[in-house]
């Protein structure tokens, strides 16, 4: 019988090395890391789907290891030391039955079975994030602190096919700074979109001559820190370090609405890929999914740790969802012999106790003295 782990819609990493599944319809929450092994040197810094059926997630560590979490098993089942560069993973995905990752000091890297087929390349010093393509896997894009947006194929590595070009200096003729903080691919066209430490939204485009964003937005004060693409594609969720989301419209580059409820830094933020709903995350230790198209928070659930990154299910129609049918009658059969085995318990009626003789003793004793007292003698 599969695991309970496989009805989770949400999986949480935290700053403390524990992987919490989250049943959003029940409200519950489990830990898949005993409390006696948690280490921050274990903790959570990157995820991702194993598979395009969601049955793994790969789990990169702070202490370089990259862990297989089986949804049908409810446990973990394989771990690999992934050793190279410095820092902690700043993206993790999967391509051709091998993984890829990148940390902060710029080594990407793909880990085959074989070590001596690994291939690696250096993207340039400090990535805040890796990305891979959903459509063309082969491709990733990077971007970091002082490190603009570029895209790789891992199938030549060498030299990326696109690197974006700094915007123009300011009204003071300064040097705009470079600080691309995330970054997503849009479906169905070879666009990305960026958001930055200096809260700027921007749209570029590899396919067009300039390499220059060809759409540039801000949002608030405070550094921009995660993003997801709405089910449409045609806008961006930000989320900032100070608890501010908001939805962009990538056409006009105007805000549309914010989404309200936090109180720290939003650390995760992923959409639904059909539903109008997104799932977000930071260090206020609190899940959230809100309605993006009513803004209603629709679910609140406190668990405990600081929390670094998530993963929200694209099954549909999961607030309606049953377990299994055998599950439920394996469950049924179970309570049924557990009836059974139980002994039968004798009932005993208990007789009404009777008043107390000494208070009806008194009570005639005052009703005597009362009718002598009312009497008239002769």
């Amino acid at each position: 019988m599969a695991s309970p782990a496989r009805w989770n819609h949400v999986w949480v990493g935290s700053e403390t090395g524990i992987l919490k599944g989250v049943n959003l319809r029940r409200r519950q929450a489990t830990n898949y890391v005993a409390a006696s092994a948690l280490r921050r040197e274990e903790g959570v810094c990157a995820m991702c789907w194993g598979d395009p059926s969601e049955s793994e997630i790969l789990i990169g560590c702070l202490d370089r290891s990259v862990k297989l979490f089986s949804t049908e098993k409810g446990k973990f089942t394989e771990s690999r030391q992934c050793l190279g560069g410095e820092g902690a993973f700043c993206g993790l995905a999967v391509h051709d039955n091998s993984f890829i990752t990148c940390v902060e000091s710029g080594l990407l890297k793909v880990w085959r079975d074989a070590s001596s087929e690994n291939v690696e390349t250096q993207v340039g010093a400090g990535v805040c994030r890796m990305r891979q393509n959903p459509v063309h896997p082969q491709r990733v894009g990077t971007g970091g602190k002082e490190n603009a947006l570029k895209v790789w194929d891992l199938q030549r590595p060498e030299e990326p096919i696109f690197r974006a070009k700094n915007v123009r200096n300011d009204w003071l003729s300064l040097r705009v700074p470079v600080w691309e903080r995330d970054l997503q691919f849009l479906p169905g066209s070879e666009k990305i979109v960026t958001c930055t430490g200096h809260h700027q939204v921007r749209l570029y485009d590899p396919s067009s001559p300039q390499r220059r964003p060809v759409l540039e937005t801000t949002y608030g004060e405070y550094p921009l820190t995660a993003l997801s693409l709405t089910p449409g594609a045609d806008s961006v969720v930000v989320g900032s370090s100070r608890g501010e989301m908001a939805v962009i419209d990538l056409r006009q580059g105007r805000l549309v609405k914010c989404l309200k409820g936090f109180a720290g830094s939003v650390r995760s933020v992923q959409c639904h890929s059909t539903l109008p709903l997104v799932a977000s995350c930071g260090l206020d230790r609190f899940l959230r999914v809100h309605n993006i198209e009513d803004k209603h928070l629709k679910h609140k659930v406190y668990l405990k740790s600081r929390l670094n990154c998530l993963l929200l299910t694209s099954r549909e129609r999961w607030e309606d969802e049953e377990p299994e049918p055998a599950a439920a009658e394996a469950n049924v059969k179970e309570e049924d012999e557990l009836w059974d085995c139980m002994k039968a318990v004798a009932t005993k009626t208990v007789p009404k106790r009777s008043a107390d003789p000494r208070g009806q003793e008194t009570q005639q004793g005052k009703r005597s003295k009362k009718q002598k007292r009312h009497s008239v003698g002769p």
